[in-house]
């Protein structure tokens, strides 16, 4: 499976670069704090929405979750490339690697 960086990350939102950005948390962890640019579909919910919701196959996607520890990212990323996605990324470092680099996130926290 490949990963990406936080400052990779970072790179190809900064360039408006052509990939869908998952969190895989649930939607109050999501609406508290999440990735600028991300879109939330829960781990448990990928196959069911993803079929509908991303079409296309061959579009690079990264997902992530909490951080390192959480294994909810891995995890759906397997489930996307046995569902037949051929470009996926796990930003493993997730919410905590974002944020130990210092970037911004969008959201209700405080």
């Amino acid at each position: 499976m490949r990963t990406i960086t936080a400052e990779e990350l970072k790179k190809k939102l900064d360039a408006n670069e052509d990939f869908i950005l998952i969190d895989v948390l649930g939607k109050e962890s999501f609406d508290a704090k999440h990735i600028p640019k991300s879109v939330n579909m829960p781990s448990t919910e990928i196959g069911i929405r993803s079929i509908k919701e991303l079409p296309d196959k061959n579009k690079e996607i990264v997902v992530y979750c909490a951080g390192r520890e959480c294994e909810a990212s891995p995890n759906a990323a397997k489930k996307l490339e046995k569902l037949g996605y051929k470009n996926v990324i796990d930003f493993e470092e997730g919410l905590d690697g974002w944020r130990e680099a210092g970037y911004e996130f969008e959201g209700n926290y405080s």
